[in-house]
């Protein structure tokens, strides 16, 4: 529900309860579950026995957060800062996110104008390594900006490194973005990308579960990954280390039942060995934005066969290659011995001799024949051994 409109007894319910039950708390998922929202809340709010299970020091902890809790502050505080609340629900709530199971968001504070829940049908996100290398920052711009362009919305969230390079790279082509947030949407994390993501809520969406004026924490910041996992088709991760966040999000992808890809980088980079060895798993191996759609696209969108450039070579025919291929490197053949080389006929390998040499591939000395000196490197395929 809009906080523009006069809040009701559920939306005040469910605004007080992001101030008292941690994200991904699959304990308060099921109290939720068990009791409503509204029943939840008048139970912290009565402050009677403690609830199954739960400790009496946990108990109080939440009382006292239930008590400090002002939820029509929040959603005034979130109004002015142009900031609205989207609970299970409500027309603008991503379904996907239903998959969580009692993990799933109490709600999400969202900060743009563009359909949550629309946008996510055609989302791809793109994670990695804060402290990436030129190289991850790279592929993760290269990636958002090809996705962008082909109408997909890229997720991330909003950190240094891959994160905001894949943001960069979807907000440069023109295309839609969402930052998902470890803390109140109103108070971007970190700092250093208040910037990008004030650009992010312009021109797309940024969300968190947290409300307004909270903090990130190392805990939030991993549970934030299971938002991301969900809300998207799939995962892609651009450079992680073996203990990297970024590879949380993916095994919640796997988890899920979404797509989960990885850009392979050199053998030898600290910060490739989270995503080689995901690729050793379940995960894609993608180079590019169609390796990526035809994983999460529709039925039918595949990548362009991939292949080398087209040689003079290759438009001869197999005949004809063969014949070429029979000549030494260096020196003079005779017809004989390239027909032999050839498997075939002395008159037909005189015959595409003639071929050859009118298409400047060999000359003719004497009795023999050789190849000229253009022609040795195409014959022998390029390049040697490095």
């Amino acid at each position: 529900m809009s906080v523009a409109e006069e809040p009701d007894e559920e939306l005040l319910a469910r605004v007080l309860l992001t101030r008292v039950i941690e994200p991904g708390d699959e304990a308060g998922g099921r109290w939720v579950r068990e009791l409503g929202v509204r029943g939840l809340a008048r139970r912290l709010a009565e402050g009677g026995r403690p609830l199954a299970g739960v400790s009496g020091k946990r108990w109080k902890g939440l009382l006292a957060r239930a008590e400090a809790a002002r939820p029509r502050e929040d959603l005034a505080v979130a109004r002015q800062a142009g900031v609205r609340f989207v609970g299970p629900g409500d027309a603008e709530w991503p379904g996907q996110l239903d998959d969580l199971g009692d993990a799933r968001p109490l709600g999400l504070w969202v900060r743009g104008r563009a359909s949550l829940r629309m946008w996510a049908l055609k989302s791809v996100a793109v994670v990695g390594a804060r402290a990436c290398t030129e190289y991850g920052a790279h592929m993760a711009a290269t990636l958002a900006a090809g996705l962008a362009e082909q109408g997909w919305v890229v997720v991330s969230g909003g950190a240094y490194g891959v994160d905001g390079a894949a943001h960069r790279g979807a907000l440069g082509a023109g295309g839609a973005t969402v930052a998902v947030l470890a803390c109140g949407v109103d108070r971007p994390y970190p700092r250093g990308h208040t910037q990008l993501i004030s650009r992010i809520a312009e021109q797309g969406l940024v969300i968190g579960e947290l409300p307004p004026g909270e903090h990130p924490t190392p805990s939030r910041f991993i549970l934030r990954n299971r938002v991301i996992a969900a809300l998207t088709r799939g995962t892609v991760v651009v450079e992680a280390a073996h203990r990297s966040g970024s590879l949380v999000t993916a095994r919640a992808a796997q988890r899920l039942g979404r797509h989960t890809m990885g850009v392979p980088g050199p053998a030898t980079s600290g910060l490739s060995a989270g995503v080689h060895e995901l690729l050793r798993g379940e995960a894609a191996l993608v180079t590019d934005a169609a390796d990526v759609v035809e994983l999460v696209g529709a039925i039918g969108q595949l990548a362009p066969d991939r292949r080398g450039p087209v040689l003079p070579r290759d438009l001869l025919e197999p005949a004809t290659r063969q014949v070429l291929a029979a000549l030494p490197g260096g020196g003079v053949a005779r017809p004989d011995e390239i027909a032999r080389r050839a498997q075939t006929a002395q008159d037909d390998a005189i015959a595409r001799l003639y071929e050859l040499r009118a298409l400047g591939y060999v000359e003719r000395h004497g009795d023999g024949w050789k190849l000229t000196r253009q022609a040795v490197m195409s014959v022998r395929g390029g390049p040697g051994p490095c």
